[in-house]
This record gives C-alpha cells, sequence and structure tokens, in this order.
C-alpha cells in the first residue's frame, strides 16, 4: 500500500532532537529522509545517553527510525558536489544547527534555491533567526523555561519547574512537521519552495496558550497550581497502594452534577455517601471529599483504580512510568510500544508514531547506522558508479 509521502525527498541535517523529531515522523509517513552526517562522527545524539562509538543510543535509534543514512564531509569539496546533486532531487532540507552555521558553509536558502528552486527549507532555531534574541543558543530547558512552560509548572508554593515531556524539542518539531506539510502542499500551486522557520520559544509559547490565557482575563500571570484545578473536588492526584513514588492516579471528576458524585461513590464502594450533602456544593466541600478519595485509592493500586474510575465514565489516569509505558498492553495494541531488530541492539522496543491513518500505515523501522546507505543513495539518487562512489572515500 501507498504511504501518504511517497515520492516526498528529505536531506535530513538535524542532530539531537528537536529536527530529528520532525523527520522522523515524515520519514514515518512514507517520506524518503536521507540524513546527511559527518563522515566518523555522526550526530551527537548516537552516543548521549549512554551511547558509545560502538553502539548507537537508546534515544538515537528513538529519533532516527525509518530513515537512511550518508555521511558527507561539507567541507569537503568532492562532497560538496555530491550533496548539491542531492539537494536538485529533493523537495525538502532540514537543518537545526546553532544561528550561522550552516549559512557558514554557504547553504542558506537562497543558493539552495539557486540550485533547486522547488526546494523547501525547513529551519528550527532556538530563539529564530531575527529578533532580539536570535543569537541565543538553546535547549529544550532554556525554551520551556523561555516560552512559558516553566513558570507554570510546580507546586503554588515551589519553584518553577520543567515539564517532563520535551515539548522545547519535540514540541517544536511537530510544529516544524505542520509547516513542512503546508509548503509542500502551496508549491503544488507557486511551483516554489520557501523558508518554513520554527523558533523553540515560539513553539513552547504555543503550546502554553491555555495556561496564559488566565492573563488575558486578569492582567495578572496564572499561579503554579500543582496538579490541582483550583476549587474543584476530585482533581488532582492520589496516593495508591503500595505507595511506591510512581504510585498515583489522576483524576478529575470536575462536576457539580450530584448524579455524577452519587455514581463516584459507588464506584469506590461508599455507597453510604450517595445521598450526602457533600455533594450540593462539592466547590466548597472540595477537600472532604478529596479525602474521601483519598482513603479509596489508598486500598487500591493506580492500575485498578483506573479501571474502576475510567470505567465508570470518571476522567483519570494511572501515573505511568517508563516501565509501565514499555509494558501497557493498550499502548502495545496501538503500535506505540513497537518492537525493531537493530544490527548492534538485537531486539529492541521504541516508541512508534502516534498517528494512524486508515489507508497510509505506519512500517517502524530501525535507526539507521551510520553511513549504512552510502552505496545504495548515492547509485540509486545519483546514479554514481562503484568507482565514484569509492572515489569520494565516505
Amino acid at each position: 500500500m501507498d504511504k501518504a509521502l511517497d515520492g516526498i525527498k528529505i536531506l535530513d541535517l538535524t542532530q539531537y532532537e528537536a529536527g530529528t523529531s520532525s523527520t522522523q515522523l515524515l520519514a514515518w509517513l512514507g517520506a524518503d529522509v536521507i540524513k546527511v552526517e559527518q563522515p566518523g562522527r555522526g550526530d551527537p545524539g548516537r552516543t548521549v545517553m549512554f551511547g558509545s562509538p560502538e553502539k548507537d543510543s537508546a534515544y538515537f535509534l528513538g529519533f532516527n527510525g525509518n530513515k537512511r543514512s550518508i555521511t558527507l564531509d561539507l567541507k569537503n569539496d568532492d562532497h560538496r558536489l555530491v550533496f548539491v546533486e542531492l539537494v536538485k532531487n529533493a523537495d525538502v532540507v532540514a537543518e537545526n544547527y546553532a544561528a550561522g552555521v550552516l549559512e557558514r558553509l554557504g547553504y542558506d536558502f537562497k543558493a539552495l534555491s539557486e540550485i533547486n528552486p522547488r526546494i523547501i527549507f525547513s529551519r528550527i532555531k532556538g530563539f529564530g533567526t531575527y529578533g532580539p534574541y536570535s543569537n541565543y543558543k538553546s535547549f529544550d530547558p532554556v525554551a520551556q523555561a523561555a516560552g512559558g512552560a516553566m513558570a507554570g509548572t510546580g507546586e503554588p508554593d515551589g519553584p518553577p519547574l520543567k515539564p517532563g515531556p520535551t515539548i522545547g524539542d519535540s514540541g517544536t518539531g511537530l510544529h516544524s512537521v505542520i509547516g513542512i506539510l503546508a509548503a509542500l502542499i502551496q508549491r503544488r500551486s507557486t511551483g516554489v519552495g520557501q523558508v518554513v522557520e520554527v523558533a523553540m520559544q515560539d513553539a513552547v509559547v504555543s503550546l502554553s496558550k491555555t495556561s496564559m490565557c488566565g492573563y488575558l482575563e486578569t492582567g495578572e500571570s496564572p499561579p503554579r497550581r500543582g496538579s490541582k484545578v483550583t476549587g474543584r473536588a476530585g482533581s488532582g492526584v492520589f496516593k495508591c497502594s503500595p505507595g511506591g513514588p510512581d504510585d498515583y492516579v489522576y483524576i478529575t471528576a470536575l462536576s457539580t452534577r450530584r448524579n455524577i458524585w452519587e455514581g463516584m461513590m459507588k464506584t469506590i464502594d461508599r455507597e453510604d455517601l450517595e445521598e450526602s450533602p457533600l455533594f450540593d456544593d462539592p466547590v466548597s466541600n472540595a477537600e472532604q471529599i478529596n479525602e474521601v478519595i483519598q482513603e479509596w485509592a489508598s486500598s487500591v493500586t493506580k492500575h485498578e483504580a483506573m479501571a474502576a474510575l475510567g470505567g465508570a465514565g470518571i476522567p483519570c489516569g494511572a501515573v505511568l512510568n517508563a516501565s509501565d509505558i514499555f509494558n501497557d498492553q493498550h499502548l502495545k495494541e496501538r503500535g506505540m510500544i513497537s518492537p525493531i531488530n537493530h544490527p548492534q541492539r538485537g531486539e529492541f522496543e521504541v516508541i512508534g508514531c502516534p498517528i494512524k491513518m486508515s489507508d497510509s500505515p505506519v512500517e517502524i523501522k530501525p535507526a539507521p547506522l551510520l553511513g549504512e546507505h552510502n552505496t545504495e543513495v548515492l547509485s540509486e539518487v545519483l546514479g554514481y558508479s562503484n568507482k565514484q562512489i569509492e572515489a569520494l572515500n565516505l
């Protein structure tokens, strides 16, 4: 079956996560993503988080599946000629180097569009290419701080906290994918490419809109609230059995209707409270109601709590840690935990594609070894002979 992005060719100059997450999503959807890496070294992500020169890291495997890898030194004249030929055959060039790196190599958008007027140039920068912060460097926590996510995260009397998900990196990657797809559609009518720029700070601001709406109403920055919704009963995290650091369930009843609370009391085996005056005004009685819920939660596991409440139509979620996630049957059935066979790591599990399309199923493939597809890409895409490939000394 054809994939949604069959025929789209992407030159991937990205590294670490913000860029690689975007190109991986495009690869999952069927684009031919050719990852261009420095010979002998490759993407620095290959060796971070317990990786080594002998074995690519789980981090790298997690963001580079379904891609092909070739090695080119963009400071080498012969390799630069190869890169130019690849640009001629590409639809998209994607990069997330520090500001000015690609420009110093002579490959800004003007140069790329002279090689291929249809090229779409996707660039991810910490703070963009213009504005007072444009020369500042950024990583995920920096973007989360400068984009408003940290200020809204944490307990009311505690310091700002970095949210666990890397929304500064992968959140930026998602925005980049949307821009690339929009540019590909627009090119159908214009015939020419364009620049798609996403700043990490911009992406986090966009993802933080909900928490910032209070400012637009009151003129004051919303306070940190932890996991609670102010003034609501049955909202927050509740400790479960056996009491480990991740043994919690998050519940958000968020209702003032008595029938909802009656159903909840029945679910947690407190039928004696179904007619309680506490539920005449659950907002005012939130603390007492939460104590009742906590007493029940302490007697069950987080999985039992989620099954009972979720089955009764009450919004909730067990607080799943990484071990829980990789062993979650629901996620496995949905393909979010996908087994692969990697030449270095053997049988291995990675996070799968969250986008499900009825006519474009995703096959999860392992991330490539460094330069694994040198011969394949150069012969298949550019028609190089074995002698020409050997002369490049890749």
